[in-house]
């Protein structure tokens, strides 16, 4: 089955599209990757977004224009794919949509919200879409996230030692695969999050982020600042475990820096990549990580990686392309199994990854063109990823 898979992260810059062909025999499930592109949010749809995130107030109106954008926005996006990916033959798409809001309550998720009306995917390819991948593992008590789970738990089981992947988008996510264990995944906190926001504020919005990491490398990084930073509660609680925007945005910071006020703006960027590295490192050092394989937009940036590796002496460090994912495809290429495992009637989540009581099938499906049918279910559930070029 050859499946096109539609991301955007809490960055929101715009909609990462992966396509792959997927096939499953017996407890092994082989994907081809046929490659990836970047389809960028117009300007005026990432100015919408970042005027309804939290703790911005909001209306059923502005949520209902997003909803039509972000969809319109990823049907360009799926349109691209399987053109210029699949040669306009492909099966399915999944789209994960925009998160706007993770209700957290207690240490627990009370909701998500993805969105990016699905029907406008369908329209514009004639393929079913898989959409609203979240919702059903927050019913079952988890936590919704990191979906990434089950992907990196197949990619990784059967590497020597106790491998772990890390996804460094706007928030930090980790996966650990010990063996002979269920894998733990959980989000360590913020990755380019705070950092964005600083960057957008110190530069009056005329920067989007720290590019290749030279503000940080610049400063120096304010121990005061770091210690009211990682004072946060966030940290000590127990995976599995979410956060988002709703925590980690600029109102946020700007409560930190008044309490351990840092003057010049590349100091607070360095002591923002600093809490990054420090807190992904704490998170391998309590589950004894031997091998860290990291995905995700961080990835690029030499500054964050480099105090990684200083919080991690001893630790192999790797980019997922090493083990045949590009780093920057590996969570649209997730969701596109996420959404193969989905049709096939097999659960996408795992209970020590999410917290939730059972494994589930994710989603919702919309129907494509033509008649939805479905392949029959599958009895087995995938417990190895080969990844075949």
């Amino acid at each position: 089955m050859r499946v096109i898979g539609l991301m955007s992260g809490t960055s929101y810059d715009g909609i990462e599209a992966a396509a792959a062909e997927f096939d499953l025999s017996g407890d092994a499930l082989r994907m081809r990757p046929l490659g990836r592109l970047s389809h960028p949010y117009p300007d005026r749809l990432r100015a919408q977004i970042a005027a309804a995130l939290p703790p911005a107030p909001t209306s059923t109106e502005a949520i209902c224009v997003l909803d039509t954008g972000i969809g319109q926005s990823f049907a360009e996006a799926g349109g691209r794919a399987l053109a210029e990916l699949c040669d306009g033959n492909a099966d399915l798409v999944v789209s994960h949509g925009q998160t706007v809001h993770h209700w957290v309550e207690g240490g627990a998720v009370r909701g998500t919200l993805q969105l990016g009306q699905p029907a406008w995917i369908a329209e514009a390819t004639g393929l079913p879409v898989v959409a609203d991948l979240r919702s059903r593992d927050v019913a079952a008590g988890g936590q919704g996230a990191p979906l990434v789970a089950l992907f990196d738990a197949l990619l990784l089981r059967g590497l020597p030692g106790v491998p772990a992947a890390l996804n460094l988008g706007g928030i930090a996510n980790i996966t650990v695969v010990a063996p002979d264990a269920d894998a733990l995944a959980f989000d360590t906190g913020p990755a380019n999050a705070l950092l964005d926001a600083a960057v957008r504020h110190f530069s009056g919005g005329t920067e989007e982020y720290d590019r290749d990491g030279r503000g940080a490398a610049a400063g120096q990084v304010n121990p005061a600042l770091l210690r009211r930073l990682l004072d946060e509660p966030y940290y000590r609680l127990p995976g599995p475990k979410s956060t988002g925007k709703e925590l980690f945005h600029l109102p946020y910071l700007l409560a930190a820096l008044a309490d351990a006020p840092t003057p010049d703006p590349q100091d607070v960027l360095a002591t923002l990549t600093r809490l990054t590295a420090v807190t992904v490192a704490g998170a391998c050092h309590d589950h004894g990580v031997t091998r860290l394989v990291v995905s995700g937009g961080g990835a690029h940036n030499p500054t964050l990686m480099r105090m990684i590796a200083d919080e991690l002496p001893g630790v192999d460090l790797s980019s997922s392309d090493e083990v045949g994912v590009a780093s920057d495809a590996k969570e649209a290429l997730a969701f596109a199994l996420l959404g193969y495992l989905t049709v096939h009637g097999l659960p996408g989540t795992l209970p020590s990854g999410t917290g939730a009581r059972h494994p589930s099938v994710l989603g919702s499906i919309t129907p494509g063109r033509q008649p939805l049918r479905l392949p029959p279910p599958v009895d087995t559930t995938p417990d190895r990823l080969i990844v075949a070029y």
